[in-house]
């Protein structure tokens, strides 16, 4: 009986001390194997602003939709920049009046009637001279008070300064319009034809297009509402093929470079893809410290951007847990 023990408790002791050794080979393994990268598909995202804060009168796409280069996607409330870009019209047109008469300078008709202006002015200044004239002789036969001869005086002054306003508005129309003035004159026709191409500007962007082709990830806004100013509202994915946003260990760092190559399993997909490092970036995502030394050095990460191959790539959608591995040899 207790040889049959005994050959049993032999017999199981090779098993046993077989099995312990692969146990402690594949801790082993598991020790020195660096872990995977961890992270997240993405897209490269676009985001298209509102020109204005007007009221969506128009949506012509659906979220997961596939859409071309300059395609409609939503439009935006147009009346009221309407009516900016005809009263911004109106005005060019006032000023291009305006301008064509400073060129032309005054016609004939206001020049004579200056003219007549200015011999009424002579013709009152005259009299008034007479009439000083008058009272001064009367005043020195003392017929009449100083007073009325400072009326006399004072009506003269009135009159003269008259005829010398009207004679200088005759010069001013004589010699025309003067440069400084034309200036003026181009360049408010100026800011106005800007003005009315801005607001032109604005009001092709009302028709929000897709800058590039994609797909349409998001529409943050429904039908009437009135999104603010610079606000996004159409988000779209762009790009040939997603790729895995991971973050790389210090530790595993100094063996990455551009173009080294990996694995890449994306949750809830069978399939396993290939990928190429992109990016990797040279500053730590986390940097607890100016100067790291020791253990707080394990705690750097660099984040990596790894492109992802094939076509069933381009089917993934965005936001998906992954995890990259390195491929045996790096390329």
């Amino acid at each position: 009986m207790e040889s049959s023990q005994g050959s049993r408790r032999c017999g199981h002791g090779p098993i046993a001390a077989g099995a312990l050794l692969v146990l402690v080979l594949a801790g082993c393994n598991r020790d020195t194997a660096p872990p995977p990268l961890l992270g997240t598909l993405e897209w490269d995202r676009v985001a298209v602003p509102a020109e204005v804060s007007e009221p969506i009168t128009q949506i012509l796409v659906k979220e997961g939709d596939l859409v071309t280069a300059n395609q409609p996607l939503l439009t935006l409330d147009t009346r009221r920049t309407q009516a900016q870009i005809d009263a911004a019209r109106a005005d060019e047109q006032r000023l291009t009046a305006s301008l064509e008469e400073l060129r032309n300078g005054a016609r004939s008709e206001t020049i004579d009637a200056s003219r007549a202006t200015l011999a009424r002015a002579q013709a009152a200044a005259a009299n008034a001279r007479l009439i000083r004239d008058r009272a001064a002789e009367i005043r020195k036969k003392g017929l009449v008070s100083q007073a009325e001869l400072d009326n006399a005086n004072s009506a003269l002054r009135q009159t003269e300064a008259e005829a010398n306003a009207a004679r200088a508005n005759l010069a001013e129309l004589l010699h025309g319009t003067r440069p400084e003035q034309l200036a003026q004159g181009e360049a408010q026709l100026a800011q106005a034809t800007a003005s009315i191409a801005q607001l032109s500007i604005t009001l092709e962007r009302l028709s929000v297009r897709a800058p590039r082709a994609g797909r349409v990830d998001t529409l943050p806004f429904k039908l009437g509402d009135r999104p603010p100013q610079g606000a996004a509202v159409v988000s779209f994915l762009v790009g040939d093929a997603p790729y895995a946003r991971v973050f790389v260990p210090q530790a595993q760092r100094v063996g990455m470079q551009q173009g080294t190559r990996f694995n890449v399993k994306v949750e809830g997909i069978e399939q396993t893809f290939t990928a190429t490092a992109l990016r990797i970036a040279s500053e730590a995502s986390f940097t607890p410290y100016y100067a790291l030394t020791g253990d707080d050095a394990s705690r750097l990460v660099y984040r990596a951007e790894l492109g992802l191959d094939g076509e069933q790539a381009r089917k993934l959608p965005a936001g998906l847990p992954c995890q990259a591995t390195p491929l045996a040899g790096g390329k």
